[in-house]
Formats: structure tokens, sequence, C-alpha cells
């Protein structure tokens, strides 16, 4: 068995080579700056090309692969996956919401184009993502990712976080605020790879509660970094959870139960993959990669 520092290693690489070949689908997928409204576009564009790991087009073509998927459709959703989490950032970032004035170290899109603009390609994002699922022809992948993505998924967790800002809260709250902001659109991401695929409703069930659990450790990853991590080495503005009085987890259990909490749910989800028949190498070191952000 390899470390986990290794099993991080493999997934940085992996994720490279899927993000390199994703960006180039992102191009294609894209309206091009020369055709109007060129302002709009080129917001879209710059966002979308701001960097990013590219966890989640990764997941999306991991569980297409994992479960035999074939053909290039595949790469209609890993465009699609990264506008919605794209669209998410946008929104997030905006003076109303967040009022962040940096994403992965460059200026963030209102502060780039103005706030009009940024709600605008925000928007635009989202709707394009879901023209280009359609093109999938898959239309249970769909309602998963819509799902995934409305008051019952991702923006009902933005909603709820916005409305717990500086009030006290308990951790059933803030499971509820990190699995729906965060988790949801991770889940959804290998959903819809396994759907594409057409894996089985018992894999699908497990690939769901791996994505449940790593889209979990990845959140608590994120708020003990905002603690520990300079607004250099984030991209973005560091400590703005405690400014803001967002509900985190460090907030309600301190920074080493935080941790001890993603290396549960570390656990919990390379365990749970051993129900898959399947290789599922890539995975497991995936959840290696998001644990290892932080010590």
């Amino acid at each position: 068995m390899q470390s986990i520092e290794k099993e991080a290693v493999i997934a940085q690489e992996y994720l490279a080579r899927i993000a390199k070949e994703a960006e180039a689908k992102f191009d294609e997928h894209l309206p091009p700056v020369s055709d109007r409204p060129s302002r709009l576009h080129e917001a879209m564009r710059y966002s979308m090309f701001a960097g990013g790991k590219r966890l989640r087009p990764g997941l999306v073509k991991a569980a297409f692969d994992m479960f035999g998927g074939k053909g290039d459709t595949i790469w209609y959703a890993t465009s699609a996956l990264e506008m919605l989490h794209t669209f998410s950032l946008i929104h997030d970032d905006l003076p109303c919401v967040d009022n962040d004035d940096y994403r992965r170290g460059k200026l963030t899109s209102h502060k780039k184009f103005g706030e009009s603009t940024a709600v605008m390609a925000g928007d635009a994002l989202c709707v394009q993502a879901f023209e280009l699922m359609g093109k999938t022809g898959n239309a249970k992948a769909i309602e998963t990712l819509a799902h995934l993505l409305g008051t019952y998924g991702m923006i009902g967790g933005e909603m709820t976080d916005i409305e717990c800002e500086g009030k006290e809260v308990d951790l059933e709250i803030v499971d509820y605020i990190h699995y729906h902001k965060t988790a949801a659109l991770i889940e959804a991401s290998l959903l819809v790879g396994a759907l594409l695929a057409g894996a089985s409703e018992e894999n699908m069930e497990i690939i769901r509660k791996y994505g449940r659990s790593i889209g979990l450790a990845f959140q608590i990853v994120d708020d003990i970094l905002d603690i520990v991590s300079t607004t250099e080495e984030l991209g973005k503005d560091a400590g703005s959870d405690v400014e803001k009085g967002k509900a985190t987890y460090p907030s309600i259990m301190g920074l080493e139960k935080s941790r001890e909490r993603a290396k549960e749910l570390y656990e919990e989800s390379v365990r749970v993959l051993d129900g898959l028949s399947c290789d599922t190498s890539i995975l497991r070191s995936i959840a290696a990669f998001i644990i290892t952000r932080v010590k």
C-alpha cells in the first residue's frame, strides 16, 4: 500500500493531465470573444481560465472511465461542471455576497469587469453548462445535476451560509451548509460521470457516498486553510471566514478536531470504495490529495 503522500502525487498528476485535455474543450465550448456581446464572452473566459485544480472535471472523467464509459460526449460534461463551479465562484465573490477582491491570485470578475458584467457572466456560464449537458443526451444526468445545483443542493447551501453569517450555529447547521454548498457539486460530478458510463444503481449509491465524504473533507480543509495560510498561498483573502463570521468547522470544533474530522471523512471515502469491483485507484488517490492539502 502506498503512503497517502504518494497517493496525493498520483492524483495531482492525473488532475493535471485531465485539466490539459479539459481546458482545450473549454476553449471549444465557450463563445469566442469575437462574437457579440464581446465583453460578456471575455468575462466568461477570464474566470474559466483563471486557474484552479479542475477537480470537478477530473472527477467526472474518473467516474466515467472507472465504469467503462466510451466516447467523447463526456467532455461536454467536464466543461459543464467547471462552468457551474465557475458560475458559483463569480457570484460568491460579488459585493452583495462575500465581496472578495481576489480569486486564484487574480482580480475577481466584478473587480475586473464590473458588477453587472460579472452577474451576467455567471448567469451565462450556468445556462451554457446545461446547453452542453443537453448534448450528452442523458436526461437522468441532467436531472441529477440540476437537483444538486439548486435549492436542495449548492444554491441552498450558499443561501443558508449567507443567512448564518455572524450567528451562533451548531454542528448540524455547519454540516448542512458544507454538504450543500461544496460537497453537492463534487457528488454531482461523480454521479454525472457514472450515469454517462451506464453505472448500476448500486454502484451509483457507492459513488454518492464517496462524493459526500470527500466533498465535506474538501470544505473542512478549505476552512482550515483560511486560518493557517496567507493570502499569497491561498490566492484569495486569507482569514475572510473569521472576519465575516462564517459558519465553519474550526469555529465550532477548533482546528485540531477539524483536522481529525477531515481525516475521518477521508477514511470513510476510501472504505466505501471497497464495495466496487472495478479499479478505484484514481478515486483513492484523489481522496488523498484532498486531505493532504493541509497538515
